[in-house]
């Protein structure tokens, strides 16, 4: 039988918060954690995206904090503007509950507000760019930090952020219980995690695959040559959808991306790290309303958002591992929607891909796509450029979408330091969706209804 929160040691005032948001079980990783959190240990976590780790650090660490404590009492640290806004609005409901303050804090924003909310915060969710900053200023202190928080620790390393991190955690007491959540805990995110903290409880959550959840998702892999990438992502994008997430792999590659889509009569706009935060939310705005119903994002742009009526999330660069595939594709298939998740390959990336999809028990869509081999499978379209597969005949798609409800949501992101619609046809076939599926009644916490505009699964 699985615990309630109250089994875990919660307090009462939280259980009765979290039960009126209609969370009434714990998730996986929050039943690993929570008690561990509770007892004042330092804990390690393996936990991928969207399995519930904000609120598995979350519940804990507000329980553990007094209203009369020394502010800030908590610190927690996400990789970019996104995330640590989205953690902010997750918690802020139980922080209230307790009487507590919290405070997200990010470059792109006028910093003089930030410092004043920030300094009087019990809770401060920041990334580390930001964060230096207003240290720098003197305008926060963080000897008063009774609990640090690493949240998708690996990220920030992979952002560069490790110096800037060292720095932080070296301004913490000595005496603090510090937790670290990361999708890896190999490499340099164990060693720096055995660093950062002392005699931790080591946590590890594989989530299975969701049976339930694998009609919501469809998930294509196609083989294409390089001269005709984009011709295949215009073709996919004139068929039949509502709103479209196009994933890139640089800031470069998104403008570039853009300009060539609009030439091609596609509305799109561009999501990035370079964007000012101005632009970031207009661009976000426009996508949502669907005035541009083709948002081209970086990975990192990409975290935190969560926009209700994504059809189609299409990876023109494929991602790196597992994690990042998880990520770009449960952008869609949320709520109990259904959508379609599209990765376009080239011969020299089979490999790395094709590791990717068996991670993932996606075999059969891989090689159903011709993509089974060493070197791949056969190019996706044929010299002439006419598409041989991923979808049906030709399909005009509506100019706005049909029915849109709910709201999307991101934040400012830091800056760097130093639908449905299955066509017949090859490449169309089912999968597993990394999002849980949704149904009425009682949820666990993690997973929203639908016409909820954001996953709780932080």
């Amino acid at each position: 039988m699985t615990p309630s929160f109250a089994d875990l040691g919660v307090s009462e005032i939280v259980c009765t918060t979290l039960a009126k948001q209609g969370f009434t079980a714990p998730f996986a990783i929050q039943n690993l954690v929570v008690a561990d959190v509770l007892a004042g240990r330092d804990v390690l976590a393996k936990s991928p995206t969207g399995s519930g780790k904000t609120l598995a650090f979350g519940i804990p660490t507000v329980d553990r904090i007094e209203a009369t404590d020394r502010r800030p009492s908590a610190l927690i640290l996400a990789p970019t503007r996104e995330l640590a806004s989205q953690i902010v609005e997750d918690l802020r409901p139980l922080a209230h509950a307790r009487a507590l303050s919290i405070t997200a804090v990010y470059g792109g924003v006028g910093i003089q507000k930030q410092a004043r909310d920030a300094a009087k915060s019990h809770i401060v969710v920041a990334s580390p760019g930001r964060l230096e900053d207003l240290l720098q200023r003197r305008a926060i202190t963080l000897s008063h930090v009774k609990i640090l928080i690493l949240d998708e620790a690996d990220r920030m390393l992979d952002m560069g952020f490790k110096p800037a991190v060292d720095r932080i955690v070296g301004l913490c007491p000595a005496q603090r219980q510090t937790l670290f959540f990361s999708a890896t805990l190999d490499g340099e995110a164990g060693r720096v995690a055995k660093a950062y903290t002392s005699n931790a409880a080591m946590h590890e959550h594989v989530p299975p695959v969701d049976h339930a959840a694998k009609a919501l998702v469809e998930h294509r892999f196609l083989s294409v040559v390089h001269e005709h990438k984009l011709r295949v992502l215009v073709e996919e994008l004139r068929r039949e959808r509502d709103l479209a997430l196009v994933f890139v792999r640089t800031k470069r590659g998104a403008d570039r991306l853009v300009q060539r889509l609009v030439r091609e009569g596609i509305d799109a706009v561009a999501m990035h790290g370079d964007k000012t935060q101005k632009q970031r939310e207009k661009a976000l705005a426009r996508f949502e309303a669907g005035n541009v119903d083709v948002l081209v994002a970086t990975d990192v742009a990409a975290r935190g958002i969560d926009v209700a009526g994504v059809s189609h999330v299409i990876n023109f660069d494929p991602p790196e591992d597992r994690e990042g595939y998880v990520h770009r594709i449960g952008r869609t298939g949320r709520a109990g929607a259904r959508g379609i998740g599209i990765t376009m390959v080239m011969r020299d990336q089979a490999g790395d891909v094709g590791a990717i999809a068996s991670a993932l028990d996606l075999h059969r869509e891989f090689a159903l796509a011709g993509l089974g081999g060493r070197h791949g499978g056969p190019s996706h379209t044929s010299a002439g450029g006419q598409s041989r597969g991923g979808g049906g005949g030709s399909q005009t798609r509506s100019k706005r979408p049909p029915s849109r409800s709910g709201k999307g949501h991101t934040g400012p992101s830091e800056r760097k330091p130093g639908g449905s619609g299955a066509s017949s046809g090859g490449g169309s076939y089912r999968g597993a969706s990394s999002s849980p599926a949704r149904s009425g009644g009682s949820r666990s916490a993690g997973s929203r209804t639908g016409g909820s505009r954001r996953s709780s699964s932080r």
